[in-house]
């Protein structure tokens, strides 16, 4: 969880939606493996 701070619509939730919440959450946990393994394959 504390990969996903850097995310700024995640730290307040500004999605009323949950369904919204969770595709921004989703998206920020793809984003942080996509930079983890760039950063591990050079």
């Amino acid at each position: 969880m504390s990969w996903l701070t850097c995310y700024r619509r995640l730290n307040h939730r500004y999605e009323h939606n949950p369904r919204n919440y969770l595709a921004f959450l989703g998206l920020a946990a793809a984003l942080c493996c996509y930079k983890r393994l760039a950063r591990l394959t050079t």
